[in-house]
């Protein structure tokens, strides 16, 4: 049952609240329920350290993330070296620092619950 203060919201990716375009990629941003969601749309050759560093002017990502991975694969290298490769159906939960890759010729699609508020935005 739902309170006084809470209330319905349906939203949906085809009509985002902002989109952040960067190159290889864009961020599309939700506002629902008191917080931001955000879709990565990031295409072959997208590279979080070529393409949205400029951006950020960090040495790595800083935002952290709680992501689920729609399609494509992501390599993501942490700055403590740990490595790995997320694809369609995996959940990562990223700290802050850390680099991030499309592999293959497919685009990498990514619903972010946590750290989209920033992302991509200019410094």
């Amino acid at each position: 049952m739902l309170s006084h203060e809470q209330r319905v919201e349906h939203k949906a990716f085809t009509k985002p609240d902002e989109v952040r375009e960067f190159p290889n990629g864009k961020a599309e941003i939700l506002n629902v329920g008191g917080a931001e969601v955000g879709r990565l749309v990031l295409r072959p050759g997208w590279r979080w350290s070529t393409d949205v560093q400029p951006l950020a002017k960090t040495p790595s990502c800083e935002a952290p993330h709680f992501q689920y991975h729609v399609s494509g694969k992501l390599g993501i290298r942490m700055d403590d070296g740990t490595e790995f490769v997320a694809g369609p159906g995996d959940i990562t939960s990223l700290p802050s620092g850390h680099d991030a890759w499309v592999i293959g010729d497919e685009p990498a699609v990514v619903v972010d619950w946590f750290g989209a508020t920033n992302y991509a935005k200019k410094a």
